[in-house]
Formats: structure tokens, sequence, C-alpha cells
């Protein structure tokens, strides 16, 4: 075990996993919305967009589509921002 910061929080936290006990919840929640999202063909490709679209925030989908399970859509993702 590692002594961490939490991806999602910022707090600090003794684990192997990128987020505390408390995000693990609302990780495995946006992760599922986002399958959801990307199930419908006509999906946008901007990462603004996606965030608008699903209620995550734009930090917080480029941690989920750097995993695996979602590397073929990111290559079709824009991951260019405009803040």
């Amino acid at each position: 075990m590692e002594f961490k910061k939490c991806s999602r929080c910022g707090n600090f936290f003794l684990s192997d996993n990128n987020v505390c006990e408390n995000c693990i919840p609302k990780d495995r929640f946006e992760i599922s919305k986002l399958h959801n999202y990307f199930e419908n063909e006509n999906y946008s490709n901007s990462i603004n967009s996606i965030s608008i679209d699903t209620g995550i925030t734009v930090k917080n989908l480029n941690r989920y589509l750097e995993n695996n399970e979602f590397s073929n859509i990111n290559n079709n993702i824009n991951n260019n921002i405009n803040l």
C-alpha cells in the first residue's frame, strides 16, 4: 500500500487505488454514465461537449478516458479544450 493523494477529491489515503474509499462509488457511477453515453452512436467528439452532456468534469473525463476500456473511443475524441 502507498500513501497517495486522491485523483478526485485531493484527500490523502493509504491504498493501491487512485481514488479514496469515499470517491470510489462516485467514480463507478460516472464511469457507468459514460458507458451509457457512448452506447449512443451519435455521441459528441469534443471533450467539452461530453462534459456538458454527462455532467462529468473534464478532469475526471480525461482520467476515465485513459483507461483501457475507453481506448477505442479516446482516439476519436478531440481533446482540445478552450478554457
